[in-house]
């Protein structure tokens, strides 16, 4: 149980990282002020959902045909979590040189999601949602832990459902705290969301460098003492 419990934390943390998407928080600004915010946002949440679902359920079957749990796949196993954590790094140097702009919903012929947001419908939504969930590579790494961990089936699909659920939680907390206070959340939101989109990749890059980096020496570690 120990051991399980340090898995979920890891791919937990790899899975918060994920959720850091200022685009993501942007969009349920704008659906929660939209003319059917309910609706739309619950459409938003849904492709997401699907999107993440998909997308987690691929990698973990994918690493459980190659075998990547067991013990004498180290090699592979190790191989991988050092690719991914050089990924990370290069994402979070990147990330460090320049600051990203979500989308303006004010400016709707910028690109395919502004335009999509900017005539908020319940299919425009859902197609919102799969096109900004699209896979990360920390989405990636969080669900090659639950992979990896020789767990079970029954385990491994609760530590991927975790995974999900953290890292759309930047389109469902909102939605529940509109549910709940819908005034004081719109006002919050605003407010959080223009504070993350000036913090928002200071904070990306930094947890991409630090994760990157543990990823990065667990892997090499693994292929220097093949265990």
């Amino acid at each position: 149980p120990q051991r399980w419990l340090t898995v979920l934390a890891q791919a937990a943390g790899f899975a918060f990282l994920a959720a850091l998407s200022p685009t993501a928080l942007l969009v349920a600004a704008v659906y929660l002020g939209s003319g059917r915010p309910r609706l739309t946002a619950v459409c938003y949440l849904a492709g997401a959902v699907l999107m993440t679902l998909i997308i987690g359920i691929l990698v973990l079957v994918a690493l459980r045909t190659g075998h990547f749990e067991r013990p004498e796949q180290h090699g592979p196993r190790s191989g991988l979590r050092l690719g991914l954590g050089l990924l990370m790094l290069a994402a979070g140097a990147v990330g460090a040189r320049r600051r990203p702009t979500p989308p303006d919903p004010s400016r709707p012929n910028k690109g395919i999601v502004s335009r999509l947001i900017a005539n908020p419908s319940p299919l425009t939504a859902v197609a919102v949602g799969l096109l900004v969930f699209t896979p990360s590579v920390t989405f990636v790494a969080a669900v090659q832990v639950i992979a990896t961990s020789r767990a079970s089936l029954t385990l491994s699909s609760v530590g991927l459902i975790l995974v999900v659920i953290i890292d759309v939680s930047f389109v469902w907390l909102p939605l529940v705290f509109y549910l709940a206070v819908p005034d004081l959340t719109a006002a919050r939101l605003t407010r959080f969301n223009a504070w993350l989109r000036r913090r928002g990749h200071f904070l990306l890059s930094a947890g991409l460098l630090v994760a990157g980096a543990l990823l990065a020496i667990d892997g090499t570690v693994g292929l220097i003492s093949g265990s």
